[in-house]
């Protein structure tokens, strides 16, 4: 057992438990140690076994490459050399989980060939690993990272599927769920049994001494489920349990904790695994008196684990999950922190217009808030997995003659139904009655007014996808959505499912609806086609690739406005979120020449008399500054 010292002296001991490794791992060590160093210093460099953690994380990293197969060494070079591939226009994402869309590994497999006519790039197949039976937050509870759930197949199915899924341009999208497993996975056994070297694995307390202080100021997630942080072992002890009781959080304070986590970030990157979903990062590292969210090791974790991946796997990149302020969202993404995140704010923002039917605070969050730094992208979507909370910050909110805690109030009445006139179907999740805190559930097409028979369901479903396609970044589709696939309220006869409103919008693939995509006569032909169009559209246009967005204040009532720059031109995105027609005036146009190009109509448009948007429409113009 040894503390961390100097990098040199760390460096030798990490070289040497490296072993036998070639030139091309030994660059990037030499490249990233002194990085993984300095994070393992301020993470652990008050504890005993510092140093000798730090050279088995490294030992862990050189066996994973001298694993690693040819043919990923091969794509590691390529991404190595495109550094910048994420942030193609031609990127295009979907996200489904495996059974509910599939059935299992081989449908998924099964379904390649539609998911290269939808214009796929990336497929995030939601959490598939080993999970206790029933309810076990979607899979969010994992047994075992290195097995799949044998009811949908096996870890040697899932690395072929990689590896198909590459061979059709697409990558592969995993969860890492990293802050936490189930209580049925190996380590929860040992570590609740007292077995040595995993003691310390979780967060384990005799009584309610520190469990009580830590509960002064961390939040309930989920009280539906357990009040406060921990939940009891029948022992009469308490393990720290942020989100559900079967999901007992893991303690990062043990660097033990980080290599084993390494090892199974790197096993999962050998299955030819190209992106991990880096689950709930905001809440891997605690420390009593305050929120245990967002404190500065958590990005040192993150930062460690980066460096470790850069060694091993460098063509991976990560993708933050913080569905926190929009001012902690942001800090999570960097190069040498996740390259990805989800935009949560976007997301939020782009329902609340559609309800008030006013853009400011979208508008306000695309200026304010979408600037990204050098090498970075956002993850675009209109809806994921999970629940619609509103994360606008108060403040920005204020601005606008906006009460943040009331204007949350109206937005969950308006989207579960409880708004007179309102036109979405959705369902509230996890309504906390202290604090009248609730979350919003539901497809996108149910959300939009599709369900309800609302005249301008269908254009809602579009413009909310048009504003997402031409942002930048990724653009993710949840499967399904793109037939405009409605609600599932069956979810209430399934015991493991009822207690979660989610479920009301994962429902199973809508083979009728899919079949209908080609028919222009319905309401899934009507979508799928005109999704399509934009999809094409924006492989099309270079200027919707990258990040840099500029704003434009179109000074019409419900008139979003913004441009995409490109090289001598720009893409000027207008979209009316009323349901009204809107006209946007030749002066606020006469910054532009006259002509432009309608890019999804693909017709030339005169601008000298102003514009007039129809209800829920839009344009993608290419104009010319004057």
């Amino acid at each position: 057992m040894s503390a961390l010292t100097t990098v040199e002296a760390d460096r030798a001991a990490a070289r040497e438990a490296a072993g036998d490794v070639d030139e091309a791992f030994l660059a990037r060590f030499d490249t990233q140690f002194p990085r993984l160093h300095s994070l393992f210093t301020r993470l652990y460099g008050d504890r005993a076994d510092g140093s000798e953690a730090l050279a088995a994380v490294v030992a862990s990293a050189a066996s994973s490459w001298i694993a690693r197969p040819a043919d990923l060494k091969a794509h590691d070079a390529r991404r190595e050399a495109d550094p910048a591939w994420f942030q193609s226009e031609r990127m295009l994402g979907g996200v489904c989980y495996v059974d509910r869309y599939a059935g299992d590994l081989e449908g998924i497999r099964a379904q390649i060939p539609y998911f290269r006519e939808l214009g796929l790039t990336y497929l995030h197949l939601m959490p598939l690993f080993d999970a206790p039976e029933g309810d076990n937050d979607g899979g969010y509870a994992v047994s075992s990272y290195r097995r799949v759930n044998p009811a949908l197949g096996t870890m040697e199915q899932l690395a072929e599927l990689a590896s198909q899924l590459r061979e059709a341009g697409i990558s592969l999208v995993l969860d890492f769920i990293f802050n936490h497993t189930s209580n049925e996975h190996e380590w929860a056994r040992k570590a609740v049994a007292g077995e040595p070297g995993y003691e310390d694995f979780y967060l384990i307390f005799p009584d309610r001494t520190l469990p009580d202080r830590y509960e002064q100021t961390t939040r309930e997630i989920f009280p539906d489920d357990h009040p406060g942080s921990f939940v009891p072992l029948p022992d009469g002890r308490w393990i720290w349990a942020t989100f559900y009781r079967f999901q007992w959080d893991l303690n990062y304070a043990n660097p033990a904790v980080f290599r084993a986590m390494a090892e199974e970030m790197l096993f999962l990157a050998n299955q030819g695994v190209e992106v991990l979903r880096m689950d709930a990062v905001a809440f891997i590292w605690k420390r009593l008196g305050t929120p245990c969210e967002s404190l500065p090791e958590a990005h040192l974790l993150l930062q460690a684990f980066n460096a470790v991946l850069a060694m091993a796997a460098p063509g991976m990149v990560f993708k933050s999950e913080a569905i926190v302020h929009p001012d902690e969202v942001v800090t999570y993404i960097s190069p040498d922190e996740c390259q990805l995140s989800y935009n949560p704010l976007q997301m939020a923002l782009t329902w609340e217009a559609l309800a008030t039917r006013d853009p400011r605070l979208l508008q306000q969050a695309l200026e304010r808030r979408h600037a990204l730094p050098a090498g970075t992208a956002w993850v675009t979507y209109v809806r994921g997995h999970d629940d619609i909370g509103w994360t606008f910050a108060d403040e920005d909110a204020a601005e606008l003659g906006i009460h943040g805690f009331s204007h949350r109030r109206f937005l969950n009445d308006f989207y579960v139904g409880r708004f007179e006139g309102t036109f979405a179907r959705g369902v509230p999740f996890q309504e906390n009655p202290k604090t009248g805190d609730a979350r919003v559930t539901g497809t996108t097409a149910s959300l939009a007014g599709v369900e309800a028979g609302d005249p301008h369901g269908e254009d809602r479903v579009v413009l909310a996808h048009a504003i997402q396609l031409s942002t930048g970044g990724i653009p993710l589709v949840y499967l399904g959505d793109e037939v405009a696939q409605l609600n599932d309220y069956t979810f209430a006869d399934d015991p493991d499912h009822r207690g979660d409103s989610r479920w009301v919008h994962r429902g199973r693939r809508p083979d009728a609806r899919y079949t209908e995509r080609t028919d222009a006569t319905t309401t899934a032909g009507r979508v799928f086609g005109r999704l399509t169009r934009l999809i094409a559209v924006r492989k099309a246009t270079p200027e919707l690739g990258g990040n840099e967005l500029i704003g434009f204040h179109a000074s019409a009532p419900g008139v979003l406005g913004y441009q995409r720059p490109g090289d001598g031109s720009v893409v000027l995105v207008l979209a009316n979120v009323g349901d009204h027609a809107a006209h946007v005036y030749p002066r606020t146009l006469s910054g532009f020449a006259s002509s432009a190009t309608d890019l999804v109509a693909d017709t030339e448009v005169d601008l000298s008399e102003g514009l007039t948007l129809p209800a829920c429409g839009f344009v993608w113009l290419r104009v010319t500054p004057r």
